[in-house]
Parts: structure tokens; sequence; C-alpha cells
């Protein structure tokens, strides 16, 4: 089964569905995260990445609608968290990140999804200093001719109608699959009865045709398309459209020689088509305001090829080659003169090519180092005709060392120490607010952000429970942050450093009863200015509680947010801002799933019980264009209840 899955995937008979609905996600193993993206969650099932990722303890979202929240993790934002799918990188094209990587992924649609925490990996690309996030599908697996179905269809309070399906069929030499994602909402109301905009409907369809003419060889052929829409009660504009089209081939060759055991290689290229206006999705425009549209498309092009080398025993090592090419274009209209009628204009282009290597070393039983480097060469080109420096570019090396010792049986610690060097992004070096020469010229005075950081964590697994943890603690030389306290926005380097910590835990009382825990907590300071370092989400804990009998499955998931004090007002990142100190809040969701045979299963919840008005502290402001006060947060759905049901053959 192809490495780019990181896992087996079932074969022959379909795969049972589980019947808890998702609450919290444990580490899985050192440094990493592994869930089934499949699963129902509480709260309500997700409708983007960022939505899921939410679950799993040190991440977080800005939140400035409905949905195509912007995830955090451990407070770091950005590129400095890649997120991939199938092994391919989908990039957005809005300067203000309307139309985030997260925006184009239904998480439902995946098989897997894998997290690795920290400067712990070099294999995913340059720039990873928060971590890297792998949303992968399983190729399937058939034994004999077969077909497979499932599918699933939500329906919630607001409007909420989410509908997916999967069909697989093949045999042992041909497969092909099909997946199809709805989902939509109205408006949703915050627990005082308050209106928020945050409407939106997408959709999603992929499809993959692949050949395994042997048990060591696959070659997969993929290619997918999707679009949407978006009110936004935090931004001056909305998303009218989000439209994907996607292709890639993946091959994969194991047992290769002796000592080669795999060789792989992918090309890919996604394409992000974005169109936000003011007028196609506001029921009543502002008074005066002027009618217009921007339509911005970014094409992000690339491809991998890697080695797995086994020459001696008990080493391993990976190594390759990565490229990415990804060109920016905009146009504008006014009801004059449509955007589509427009020529369109370049804007940006940016690359990179990095070479890797990532070698494992069994030196006993119970003893394991891994280690890797790359060095990744970036470019980045503008176009505005007033810009004498159109260029740059820059040599970025990256290296980690990890110890993994097993203590026994049941118990594991590690201990690893990474250095990334990220070249700034499109949104940190291209949109007018920061490159210009009133704004500092970002493009040229930016310099890279290099992160060196310490992960240690232990694991602990008894038969009736679990114990796991993780910690870090960074430096930061030249971290790039977002200055808006002045007149216009500014982009520059500080240095800074940053620590905290994730642990979590599970304890079966009895047959029926299981508790879980999960804890997560970030700090981080402005060494250059003094203070906090902006953007930094509180501490957040989960409390669940399941009862499973026959059939039958039930649970509460208590979601307790502390206060966060420490702020940097004025100060953040591409997206937010921080407005000053949030309170804490506490949050209780039910939920219960019935099933009724191997094939078909109900669930059913109520998040919010208690219909808690509450706003999360990373967070835009809502805009006056909907009647908002400047720097009012937008607040959290009230009470919401929904149902969903699931069907496999």
């Amino acid at each position: 089964m192809p490495a780019w899955a990181h896992a087996e995937h079932p074969s022959g008979e379909a795969k049972d569905l589980p019947d808890v609905v998702i609450t919290a996600v444990h580490d899985h193993s050192p440094v990493q995260v592994v869930a089934d993206p499949k699963q129902p969650r509480q709260p309500v099932p997700a409708s983007d990445a960022a939505d899921y990722l939410k679950t799993i303890p040190g991440f977080s979202a800005i939140r400035s609608g409905g949905s195509n929240s912007d995830p955090v993790f451990r407070g770091q934002f950005g590129s400095r968290l890649p997120i991939l799918t199938n092994g391919s990188t989908m990039l957005g094209a809005c300067g203000s990140r309307m139309d985030a990587p997260s925006t184009y992924i239904a998480p439902e649609t995946y098989d897997q999804l894998t997290v690795i925490k920290g400067p712990q990996t070099v294999l995913w690309g340059p720039g990873a200093s928060a971590g890297v996030v792998r949303f992968d599908r399983l190729p399937p697996s058939f034994e004999g001719p077969g077909t497979r179905l499932s599918a699933n269809e939500l329906g919630a309070t607001r409007g909420r109608k989410d509908q997916n399906v999967e069909i697989e069929a093949g045999n042992s030499n041909v497969f092909f699959r099909a997946n199809g994602h709805h989902s939509e909402a109205q408006d949703y109301e915050d627990g005082s009865g308050q209106v928020w905009p945050s409407a939106w409907s997408k959709w999603n369809a992929d499809f993959a045709l692949g050949v395994t003419p042997d048990t060591d060889t696959t070659i997969e052929l993929s290619a997918g398309a999707g679009d949407g829409h978006a009110r936004y009660a935090g931004r001056s504009m909305d998303g009218a459209a989000f439209r994907r089209e996607s292709w890639g081939i993946r091959f994969e060759k194991r047992q290769v020689t002796s000592w080669m055991n795999k060789l792989e290689a992918q090309v890919y290229s996604n394409h992000a088509n974005h169109v936000m206006d003011n007028h196609s999705l506001r029921l009543n425009p502002p008074m005066g305001s002027i009618p217009r549209s921007v339509n911005v498309r970014r094409a992000t092009s690339g491809g991998r090829v890697a080695i797995t080398l086994s020459p001696a025993q008990h080493w391993q090592l990976v190594t390759g080659l990565d490229t990415q090419h990804s060109p920016v274009h905009w146009r504008g209209g006014t009801p004059t003169a449509p955007y589509h009628e427009n020529a369109w204009n370049p804007e940006a282009t940016l690359s990179s090519a990095g070479w890797f290597a990532e070698g494992s070393w069994q030196a006993s039983e119970h003893t394991l180092w891994v280690t890797g480097m790359r060095l990744d060469h970036a470019k980045a080109q503008r176009y505005p005709a007033e810009a004498q420096d159109r260029r740059r570019k820059e040599a970025l090396p990256s290296a980690f060392f990890r110890w993994e010792q097993q203590l026994d049986n049941r118990s594991q610690v590690y201990a690893g120490l990474g250095h990334v060097q990220r070249f700034p992004d499109y949104w940190e070096l291209i949109p007018p607010g920061n490159s210009g020469s009133r704004a500092g010229n970002a493009f040229m005075t930016l310099r890279p952000e290099k992160t060196t950081q310490l992960d240690v964590g232990v694991q602990r697994k008894q038969e009736a429970w679990q114990f796991w943890a993780s910690g870090y603690v960074g430096w930061v030389q030249d971290y790039i942050l977002f200055d808006r306290t002045g007149k216009s926005s500014a982009v520059r380097n500080v240095n800074a450093s940053t620590a905290g910590y994730e642990l979590g835990g599970q304890y079966q009382f009895n047959r029926s009863w299981t508790s879980q825990t999960t804890l997560a907590g970030v700090w981080a300071r402005n060494l250059t200015d003094g203070g906090a370092l902006p953007q930094i989400p509180p501490a957040e804990l989960r409390l669940g509680l399941i009862y499973s009998a026959g059939p039958w499955n039930a649970g509460a998931l208590w979601r307790v947010v502390a206060a966060q004090p420490r702020v940097a007002p004025g100060l953040g990142n591409a997206v937010g801002k921080d407005f000053g100190p949030s309170p804490g809040f506490g949050v209780l969701s039910l939920h219960a799933t019935y099933r009724v045979n191997q094939s078909f299963k109900f669930m059913l919840g109520i998040d919010n019980v208690f219909n808690k008005t509450y706003a999360e502290h990373l967070n835009l402001a809502g805009h006056p264009g909907f009647g908002f006060p400047s720097g009012v947060k937008i607040n959290e759905p009230g009470r919401s209840a929904w149902v969903r049901a699931d069907i496999r053959f």
C-alpha cells in the first residue's frame, strides 16, 4: 500500500463505522497525531479543515464567518503550518486570506489526518516551523472485483445541510474512487439572539483512477473541482466564489532492490479562482457604498520525488527533491466594467526548490534516533510598475534531530531539537499595504524567519487508562509581525520566544463509561518590543464523558477556555490583530448515537446547550458595513441542534 497514505487501508469488506463522536484527539506517536476525519465530531461536524483541526489540542482558529476560518497551531499561523492534501499544496489567492488553504478542504472526503508537531520533519516542504498538516485519501484495495458505497447526510438548525457520498470500485489490478461533498448554512444567531452574517455554501467533487499491475506498484491519476460562497461579518467584502480545479499523478514502487525499499514520485497542479465583492451577498449595502468586485487567481504547481533506502540493518534514509511554483493574478470590476470583462494583471510569482534527507537509526531494541536536513532555494517576484526592486531570493537551511526511548512495553519518552528557516510568504511580502514604500517596502526589507525549538514528550498506556504530554520551548529570530498601531499597516521583524504544552488522558471506568481530558496552553513574548506576542490563544481544557451500551453511544463535552490577559493591541498577523484582553468561558455540548446494523447509523447532538453568548480570543472585528461598531468581536453560534445519518455498503 502506498506510503503517501502512511497507513493500511482495509481490503475486501468495508471498514466498520466507529460509533464514537469525536470530542478530543489524542497523540498517536512521538510528535505525531493521526485521526480519521470521516468520524463525526462535536461541535457540529466540520465544514472546513480549520474547523476539524480545532478538535486537536493546541489548535485554534481565527473566526471570520460561519465557515472558512484560518487554523492556528501553538499560536503560529499561515505558512508556518503547511497544509497538504494528498501530498500537494493548495494556496489561496486573496491578499487578506479570505480563501485560506483550509477553505478548499472538505475533511470528510479524506481518510486520514496526520499532524506532525513542531520542526520535527523535513519531508514535506519548506518553512514548517509550527508543524505539518496532511489530509490523505488512501487508495482502495480489492482482492477481487467489488464495489463499496458510503454516504451521510446532516441537518442542523439555521439551515445547516451537509451531504457526502463516496464510491469505490475495482479489482486487484485497477481501482476507481469518487467523492462528492456539499455543505451549506444560513446566518447564525449568538446566545443573545444577535444575527451574524455568516451564511455559506460549498461543494467539492474529486475522482481518482489507479492501476496496480503488481502488489508493489501503484500509479494513480486524480482530478477534482469545487466552488462556493460565504458572507463575512468581519470583512468589507464577501466571498462570492471559491473555485478550485486540481489534478495530480502519483507513482510508487516498493521493494525495488534489497537496499532500496521504495521509489515514489508525484506532480500536481491546484488552481484557486476567488471572487470577492461588497454587493452580491449583502441584502442591504451601506448607503453611498460603491459596488465593486475583485477577482484573484493562483495556480500552485509542484512535484516531489523521493527514495527510501536501507543501506544497513537498523538504518533507513529517505531523500529526495521537491519543488513548487505559484503565480498570482488579479482583476477588478464595477457594475459598468464587470471583472470578467477585464484583463488579468500579474501580481507576483513565488517559487521554491528543495533537497531533503531524513534518516533513522534503531540503536537498540528500545532506542531510536531520527535526524533530517533540507536546503531550500526560494524566489519571489512582484510586478507593480513603480517597483524598482522586483526580485529576491534566499538559500534557507533547516535541520532537526530526535531521540525516542521505549522505557517499557507501556511507556515512551522523546526529545527533539529542530531549526527551520522560513522565507516570507505571499501575504507578508506582496499586498500593497505591506510592500509599498510607505509601509516600509516589506518585499525587500523582511528577513527570513528563523525558528529553533526543543520538543519533549511522554506517553503511557495501561489497560484502563492512557496519558500523554508534550511540551516545547523555542526562540524565533526575525519573527514576522504585522503592526497596525499606526495609520497604516506595516510588516516588520522582531525576535520572540515561545513555550507551551499539550496533554491528554483517557480513563475507562468500566465497560460502559469512559472519560477523556485534554489541556493545551501557549506562552509567547516579543523580545524586541517587550510584552506579549499577539494572536496567542488562551489555555483550553476539554472534558469528555462517553457512555456505550449495545447499539447506543452517548457523550458530553465541556469545553473550558481561560481568559487571555496577555495581549499586544494593534499587533497581529495577515488576518487578525489583538483588540484587548478576552474573558474566559465554558460551553457544554451533548450527543448520542444509535447503530441500527452494520450499515446504518444515526447521530444527534446539541451544541452550546445553555445558549451561552461568547467570542473566541482569535477573532475578526465586526464590520461597519453590517452595522457593527469597530472593534466588536464576532460571537460564536448559540444553541444548535443537529442530526446525521450514515450508510455504508
